[in-house]
């Protein structure tokens, strides 16, 4: 019965530190798109043809000309010009966000989050990228995506990608699948806040444009922003791991302990 309600204790200690975990990840206002909808992000777009890469910045497109091109996306969406190659266009859940349409025309789309006196661990986002090639590095299709300090000024997160011919403006990260240049894989960001940034005002912000001639796509997914990573498929979040296996340590080191107990005789 003793080793019955060490185990059952363990578990207990367990579950209360894994609910008190997701209350210390609630720290944006629609991070994950769960509720089926961009509330709590602000979004822009136009068109970006009088513009070169070297001039591309999100304020050119906020608030924007009033064009929908950007979308929540349903789990099970499949890309329409890379298809089964990209993989999953939702990182975790039912929903995510594509920024900017998958069609020709010389636009650009923005979406932006900003949190404000920030005092969770770390700040997580996922991000994949559809860039059709052509042309040279400033004016071929691109995207960027930045995380800001807003307190200090400082620009800490930058991923800058263009679809200029030869691959040049593009890394490791992307495959390629005729002319288009994408990340088959799920691009997981992560800022760790220390000392120095805690209570920090942050923006994250993200851009995709098409070609500035109009006549090749770029566009980005955009799932996952938040104060942990969120799971896929339900698997745990490497914190929780180690969580649960600290704490099965417990659970046979107290057993391994009662096992080499000596047998007591009584008469």
């Amino acid at each position: 019965m003793k080793r019955t309600a060490i185990v059952v204790g363990a578990l207990a200690a367990l579950a209360a530190a894994g609910a008190s975990s997701a209350a210390h990840a609630a720290g944006f206002v629609n991070g994950g798109f769960e509720n089926g909808t961009a509330s709590g992000w602000t979004q822009g777009g136009g068109y970006r043809g009088p513009y070169f890469n070297n001039q591309l910045t999100p304020a050119l497109f906020t608030p924007g000309d009033g064009g929908v091109r950007s979308s929540v996306i349903s789990a099970g969406y499949v890309d329409p010009r890379v298809g089964a190659a990209l993989g999953s266009t939702v990182y975790s859940g039912n929903y995510g966000f594509r920024v900017e349409d998958t069609t020709t025309g010389g636009y650009a789309s923005v979406i932006q989050q900003r949190v404000n006196n920030y005092t969770d661990a770390n700040i997580f986002f996922a991000w994949k990228s559809v860039l059709l090639g052509a042309h040279g590095p400033n004016d071929a299709a691109t995207m960027i995506i930045t995380l800001s300090d807003l307190t200090s000024g400082a620009e800490i997160i930058r991923r800058e990608y263009n679809a200029a011919n030869g691959g040049g403006g593009v890394d490791s990260r992307f495959s390629q699948s005729g002319s288009n240049f994408y990340t088959a894989n799920w691009q997981i960001e992560q800022l760790a806040i220390d000392a120095s940034l805690v209570g920090h005002d942050f923006l994250l912000s993200v851009l995709a444009a098409d070609c500035e001639p109009t006549a090749h796509w770029g566009y980005v997914y955009l799932d996952g922003f938040g104060a942990a990573p969120p799971p896929i498929g339900g698997v745990p979040e490497p914190s929780s791991w180690a969580m649960m296996i600290a704490g099965f340590g417990l659970v046979g080191g107290a057993m391994r302990r009662r096992a080499n107990q000596p047998t007591r005789v009584t008469a």
